[in-house]
């Protein structure tokens, strides 16, 4: 009876663990892609006085959302390979997954405060192909991890597009 209730205590010691964990590699992200949100484009800027199509150049509370849906999923997909020990496995993971992560909080400065299009396009075109090293680093490791940077590689090649699209305007 006594090693089931140590069994049990361990256990549940381990989940607590695991969610504390979770937490962290969720929260670090959001946190810092919110930092980048309300520092950098809370003022006011030449994206917003652009006349344009919502497919064209979507409004700022539209990128805002998306960028944090997509930094969730990445934070929780990394948490996942993590957890299956994916790191170690596959050694570039984690780099990569640095390197998405930093290269997807530029876009917003390299926009609406430095109005470098053409450095936020090919900034974009360096993160989608980032993020597509992570997917294929995720999914040897865990595929629901390589499920959730499908949306997140869809979101980054449609602004490498707007991107690229506001070099023109």
């Amino acid at each position: 009876m006594a090693s089931h209730q140590a069994m049990h205590e361990t256990k549940k010691a381990q989940a607590k663990r695991a969610l504390r964990s979770l937490a962290i590699g969720i929260a670090i992200p959001m946190t810092l892609n919110l930092v980048v949100i309300i520092f950098i484009s809370s003022g006011y800027n030449k994206y917003n006085r652009l006349v344009k199509p919502f497919w064209y150049a979507p409004p700022l509370w539209f990128i805002h959302l998306a960028t944090l849906g997509s930094s969730l999923f990445m934070g929780l997909a990394s948490w996942l390979v993590w957890a299956d020990g994916g790191f170690k496995d596959e050694p570039n993971a984690l780099s990569l997954y640095i390197a998405q992560f930093t290269l997807s909080i530029m876009w917003e400065p390299l926009v609406l405060i430095v109005n470098a299009y053409w450095l936020a396009s090919v900034s974009c075109f360096v993160n989608f192909v980032t993020l597509y090293l992570c997917y294929l680093r995720f999914r040897k490791v865990n595929p629901f991890a390589k499920d959730l940077a499908k949306p997140c590689l869809l979101w980054v090649g449609y602004l490498t597009l707007v991107s690229y699209k506001l070099i023109f305007l």
